[in-house]
């Protein structure tokens, strides 16, 4: 299956914290979108991993994402290593993306400035014919998308450009809400977490309302390149 774009996050939650606005911009257009998780999200405080599985799913469903998988990489321990760089490049091969979004180069989780570096190493490594890979005993085409985002986590980064989302803010929301089990809750006997607090869900809107203020958006979801964006005409920019 061939998507227009692929999402890969570190933990099952961090693609609808940051980017599902943009998400949600392609698949009510009728483009195709799908999720990869690297970790199972299995060191966090909050919920299990049967839970955290669950959520995804459900916001998988609100998303319209044609697919959402999980590599398996330990949370909080994988490494930038050959094993993990051609896990990521047999995902890339399989759904030849034409955009890969990923971690935020650096934040307050040291998984995704670790996510982000692995992702976009392998959307190049997986241009290279002479790295071969297979899946089901079947050798995979090469695949290299147009271009690598980074969406911007917790941390404040400057964005290159910014994405209005204005219209997918109840929708994204709503997918956000689905991971239920990691977000402030007062009912909760889980244990309290810096994003299950009340301040940290509070700050999802500020953050989408300074990213779309930026761009004079209500809200908007930044993203960084490593290479220079173009356009063909000046009257898309906005």
């Amino acid at each position: 299956m061939k998507l227009h774009m692929l999402a890969f996050g570190a933990h099952p939650d961090d693609v609808e914290l940051s980017c599902s606005g943009t998400i949600l911009s392609f698949t009510t257009q009728g483009k195709t979108a799908g999720i990869i998780d690297l970790t199972r999200g299995e060191m966090g405080s909050r919920g299990t991993v049967a839970i955290r599985a669950d959520e995804a799913d459900a916001a998988k469903t609100i998303l319209g994402c044609s697919i959402r998988e999980n590599l398996g990489l330990a949370d909080g321990l994988f490494e930038h290593n050959t094993a993990s760089l051609m896990l990521v490049i047999q995902a890339i091969r399989k759904y030849q993306p034409d955009y890969i979004f990923c971690n935020a180069p650096e934040d307050r989780h040291p998984d995704h400035g670790k996510g982000s570096k692995l992702v976009e190493e392998a959307a190049f490594l997986s241009g290279l014919v002479k790295i071969t890979t297979e899946v089901d005993g079947v050798n995979q085409q090469v695949w290299r998308p147009k271009m690598v985002l980074k969406y911007i986590q917790d941390r404040w980064l400057t964005p290159d450009f910014v994405v209005d989302i204005t219209p997918y803010w109840e929708k994204r929301m709503e997918s956000i809400k689905a991971h239920k089990s990691q977000f402030f809750d007062p009912n909760s006997n889980e244990p309290q977490t810096y994003i299950a607090s009340k301040n940290f869900f509070d700050g999802i809107e500020a953050r989408a309302r300074e990213m779309g203020r930026s761009a004079q958006f209500q809200y908007g979801e930044g993203f960084i390149t490593s290479r220079i964006p173009g356009v063909k005409n000046i009257t898309e920019l906005y």
